[in-house]
């Protein structure tokens, strides 16, 4: 019996270590003369008889011995293609994306014999250049070559793309509000519902398919984006069973092992992420704070109940590290492979330390209102001093895809789970109100959380001329700002005393503002394929809705003091950990001491909810054999509701603050200038929309501690409409070989723009400041260096981007400027567009051998002098000015099958700052924030198996 078993195990051993030796050839097979995938293809191995068929999502998959192999498409209709020289390697994958192209006459047989390394090349622009639709795109296999452990990292090479903040995406230069992101096709809120894209640094790079950048509007997409739409397309499932394991290590020395790094505690659970019910609200919501002078024990035994760490403390900064895993396999159903089951899972970590020393936040700076003449700034208000922040972020996504030979369902989960904990001591000048000087201790702690799941289905029928897709995407999002604490001190000079004095520094605060909020997004698209002027077409038509309500709801609190003989905070000589010490909390028999006072604004806590109802037709066609179109038309339903009250006790219940039904018209066309179709031209318009976020719509004020700056809702807010119109020259050369140059241009209705509040400190709102205008000019090249000798592994690509944007004036805003002139000033037409950059450039060098495993790269962007917030009366625009960023990466693959990576990355090279500044006629810059990022160098590693 044991003889037996034996044996049974040796040959099960066995035969896994025989299947472990097989290798796969595996991709996607791409339907030239749409921008679609080709069902049903069939794929030979040449000199056998083994073969597939790919499925209705164009995906096929062959298990071979290894060794080199000619590998053969065709499909009925179109021509066939041969790669050779596929050199398949034991347990490796060999990935074969590939593109047939439908044949003139369709008796006519037309064979095509490519390498596979230049196959590979050419796939990863083979998506741009067949879409009729303005795109950019990355494969899995460019992102690969680049390096990139992340999206934001792999979407830096797309064209007119730039990263802000190294997680934010912006398109064309245009700011987030016209720039979205969307996660397989839905609309997915990120950790901060507020912006219109998904943080893109939470997805590492082996969990996609594929990434898409749409830079013209087409009538299936959502109508909300101007500069262009990010698709983020993750995996089904592996070709074959999948595992990862990384970590890395990141050092910066103006953050790093700083000994006055500033922190607080705060909770054990700090380092997962979320905080374990330490900063909870102290004070439920229906409990009343009553005076000391009503009920003195009372009001002592609830300010006990407050956490009383105040003071930021000095210690010592860690370093940023990371770790990550991902797994993944497929299984088959049945005999002949054509049922599969498979899942995708990742989980990631990430703790990251910024410590910025003399950070400069908010400054106030103002024209001189008496005299004309004088053209210099004067100081109302600055503000520096030492910022510490520790941000704890981890996301998991789970899947499982069930795929046969004419359906596919998908389910996706996945969960982000991010805590960011600060600690600020800043000084705050202030010379026109009160003429004084603060200082204070500021302590923050935010909690965000994610949860996204999304089901979807395709089907297709037999011959694959219908396609069916639906997709339900609900997602939970969380936001709680978990005691923010500001202790601010009156300084003077003379005596080199501390107190806490209302009228001049404020109380000492406390605020927790919790954000709830769901989306539930639905779409429906169904694609037919018929015959339009004698050739093939493609109607597409469908709906979409989506629903979102969000709850915000403040708490806020103030610690005042009450004094009998002088002034009792002089005890606490400026220790903000002395003001809710047991023994300075109020007394009821000496009368004084610190007490709790509830400071919550009537406006402070809303509930809203936006729908938006979606239909769509659209259809692509042929006018001729070189001229292709897309003509359709959007309309959407869109309708913000409001409970709230503001500042006059005005009451709004569920009440419509926007009621909007609009049609969106798209047109796209392309034409071939030659039989190649490796010179185009493209033409397209388009009618978008940008909509106002929850809070911009609303009575909201919300306070940044660290700023000391308030945003304030518009009620009133209207969304933006834009018209667009491209038009792109494009050469398609041999592999990745690209040039490019376009022409864009944008009209904008009552664009929404952050403004100044005129004649208050550090205040600003969301308003309509008249239309606007936006032209500009992409030239893109993508060049290998291989007609140098010896340079065959080098590439080069650049883009650059420059933008004209005119924005007229309100009557107000005009009003607001003449009074504010200075002597010789003039006022122009039209001023800036806020939130546009005029300039952004992008250029970098690469290295990639796969022979011994070495790649790397160098890239350089910047972008221009963007208008930041726009001026209000006597107080200026203000003006990020660029940030020059050089980095540079360096990598190394090694061990069986290169199954291992170490990569080495510097970061801002040339050492610049990121600052902002008030510019005003003939006066010097003044800062309104400036922050030094210091250099950077990390170093990963990875392990693939």
């Amino acid at each position: 019996m044991k003889l037996k078993l034996l044996l049974i195990l040796l040959i099960t051993f066995s035969a896994q270590i025989i299947s472990a030796q097989e290798g796969i050839i595996s991709g996607t097979v791409n339907d030239g003369e749409f921008n679609d995938v080709l069902p049903f293809a069939n794929i030979l191995i040449k000199g056998t008889t083994k073969g597939t068929t790919s499925d209705f999502d164009g995906k096929y998959v062959l298990d071979v011995e290894p060794g080199t192999y000619t590998v053969t498409f065709s499909y009925l209709g179109y021509e066939t293609k041969e790669v050779a020289e596929v050199i398949v390697a034991p347990g490796a994958d060999q990935i074969i994306d590939i593109t047939l192209n439908p044949l003139a006459n369709a008796l006519d047989e037309v064979v095509v014999t490519t390498t596979v390394s230049k196959n590979t090349e050419a796939s990863v622009l083979n998506l741009q250049k067949n879409s009729v639709a303005l795109l950019d795109g990355l494969s899995i296999q460019s992102i690969k070559k680049s390096g990139a452990s992340d999206i934001a990292s792999a979407i830096k090479s797309v064209p007119g793309v730039s990263v802000q903040g190294g997680k934010f995406v912006y398109v064309r230069g245009l700011g987030d509000r016209y720039t979205k992101s969307i996660l397989n096709g839905v609309d997915v809120p990120g950790l901060d519902p507020d912006r219109n894209t998904l943080q893109l640094d939470i997805f590492p790079t082996n969990i996609l398919d594929n990434i898409i950048v749409v830079k013209s509007a087409t009538a299936d997409q959502p109508a909300d984006f101007t500069g262009g739409v990010v698709d983020i397309v993750t995996k089904d499932f592996p070709s074959r069973a999948e595992y990862s394991f990384s970590a890395g290590l990141g050092y910066n020395s103006s953050m790093h092992f700083k000994d006055n790094y500033l922190s607080y505690d705060g909770s054990p659970t700090d380092a997962l992420g979320f905080d374990n019910g330490q900063r909870d609200l102290a004070i439920p919501q229906n409990i009343e704070t009553p005076l000391p002078v009503v009920d003195g024990n009372r009001s002592a035994a609830l300010t006990r109940l407050l956490e009383p760490n105040l003071k930021a403390l000095e210690n010592q900064s860690g370093a940023d590290f990371n770790i990550g895993f991902t797994a993944g396999n497929q299984y088959d159903l049945n005999e002949d492979g054509t049922k599969k089951i498979g899942y995708l899972a990742s989980l990631t970590y990430k703790n990251s330390t910024d410590f910025y020393e003399d950070a400069v936040s908010g400054q106030v700076f103002r024209k001189q209102d008496q005299d004309k003449s004088v053209l210099e700034l004067t100081d109302d208000r600055t503000q520096s001093g030492n910022i510490g922040v520790n941000n704890v972020l981890i996301s998991g996504l789970a899947g499982i895809s069930l795929k046969s030979l004419q359906s596919k369902y998908k389910l996706n989960v996945l969960h982000i789970q991010n805590g960011e904990s600060g600690a600020s001591y800043i000084r705050q000048d202030n010379f026109n109100v009160n003429s004084n000087t603060i200082f204070k201790d500021v302590l923050t702690y935010t909690q965000r959380s994610i949860t996204n799941i999304l089901l979807n289905g395709e089907h297709t029928n037999e011959d694959a001329s219908w396609k069916v897709s639906w997709k339900v995407s609900p997602t939970f999002s969380k936001i709680y700002d978990k005691d923010l604490r500001t202790t601010p001190f009156r300084f003077e000079p003379e005596t080199g005393n501390f107190t806490i004095s209302p009228s001049e520094s404020g109380d000492p605060s406390r605020i927790w503002r919790d954000l709830e909020e769901y989306n539930v997004a639905s779409k429906l698209d169904l694609t037919r394929k018929h015959q339009l002027f004698g050739r093939d077409a493609k109607l597409k038509f469908g709906g979409a809705f989506t629903i979102k309500e969000r709850d915000f709801v403040v708490n806020q609190f103030s610690t005042p003091i009450q004094s009998q003989a002088g002034n009792y905070s002089l005890n606490f000589e400026g220790n903000a950990d002395l003001v809710l010490a047991p023994e300075n909390i109020y007394d009821p028999e000496t009368r004084e001491g610190t007490y709790v006072r509830r400071d919550s604004n009537i406006s402070d806590s809303f509930n809203s909810q936006i729908t938006v109802g979606a239909g769509y037709v659209g259809d692509e066609f042929k006018l001729s054999d070189r001229f292709n179109a897309i003509v359709g038309v959007r309309f959407e339903k869109f309708d913000l509701r409001y409970s709230g009250e503001n500042q006059d006790g005005e009451v709004f219940d569920n009440q419509t603050i926007l009621d909007k039904a609009d049609f969106f018209p798209s047109a796209n066309f392309i034409y071939e200038l030659n039989e190649e179709a490796n010179k185009k031209i493209r033409a397209s318009f388009s009618s978008t929309t940008a909509r106002p976020s929850f809070k911009e719509a609303s009575n909201a004020q919300i306070f940044d501690p660290v700023s000391s700056t308030f945003f304030i809702g518009n009620i009133d807010i209207q969304p933006t409409y834009i018209n667009n119109y491209d038009i792109r020259f494009e050469a398609y050369g041999e592999g990745t070989n690209f040039f490019a140059i376009s022409g864009f241009a944008k009209t904008f209705d009552d664009p929404i723009e952050l403004t100044f509040i005129r004649e208050a400190r550090g205040q600003f709102i969301p308003l309509n400041l008249g239309d606007a205008k936006v032209f500009g000019a992409e030239l893109e090249y993508r060049r290998n260096m291989g007609f140098i000798p010896g340079w065959e592994n080098f590439n080069f690509n650049a883009n650059i981007s420059v933008i004209e944007s005119q924005q007229t004036y309100s009557e107000d805003e005009e009003a607001a400027r003449i009074d504010n002139l200075r002597t010789g000033e003039t006022l122009d037409d039209t001023r800036q567009l806020q939130g546009q950059s005029p300039l952004l450039l992008n250029v970098g060098f690469s290295y990639d051998n796969n022979d011994n495993g070495w790649q790397g790269g160098i890239v350089y962007n910047v972008q221009g002098k963007t208008l930041e917030i726009v001026g209000n009366g006597d107080i200026p625009d203000v003006y990020t000015l660029p940030f020059h960023n050089l980095k540079m990466n360096l990598s190394k693959e090694f061990g069986k099958e290169n199954s291992s990576k170490i990569t080495l990355k510097f970061e801002n090279i040339i050492n610049d700052d990121i600052e902002s500044v008030y510019q005003s006629f003939g006066a010097q810059d003044q800062v309104y924030s400036s922050r030094y990022p210091g250099q950077a160098i990390s170093l990963g590693y990875s392990y693939q198996f």
